[in-house]
């Protein structure tokens, strides 16, 4: 047993998604002490364990749902991978976060999908602007 499974926590880190991208589903955001502090923690529809968001994941949770207002986070799809950053000068594992690989469950406000675009067009090495 590694001792990440031995002692699990109250919170999502990144060795718990065992170098995969899991796709979850939002069911409420609150605010928790974290450390003396009041910070957001994304709890997940069918999971016991939150997310605490950081800026970086709160801004990419907006930018998939479209609001910063958390409270209309709920039923958003939203997909957790592993990464890494940087933290007090040393490299450490972290929790990023993508819109959905595939759609799980319909945002309450789900807006339209844009419309198709036509193919990307072949440049020769010489049409590159730079």
């Amino acid at each position: 047993m590694k001792v990440g499974g031995a002692f699990p926590g109250q919170y999502l880190k990144s060795a718990d998604l065992q170098g995969r991208r899991v796709q979850v589903v939002i069911d409420q955001v609150t605010h928790e002490d974290i450390g003396g502090d009041q910070k957001p923690v994304a709890h997940f529809k069918g999971k016991d364990r939150g997310l605490v968001l950081n800026k970086t994941n709160a801004n990419s949770i907006w930018g998939i749902c479209g609001t910063d207002e958390m409270d209309d986070w709920s039923g958003v799809a939203i997909t957790l991978f592993p990464s890494k950053t940087e933290y007090q000068g040393k490299r450490v594992d972290c929790i990023r976060i993508d819109p959905p690989d595939v759609q799980v469950a319909a945002p309450a406000r789900s807006r339209p999908a844009p419309p198709p675009t036509e193919p990307a067009q072949q440049m020769d090495d010489d049409e590159v602007p730079f």
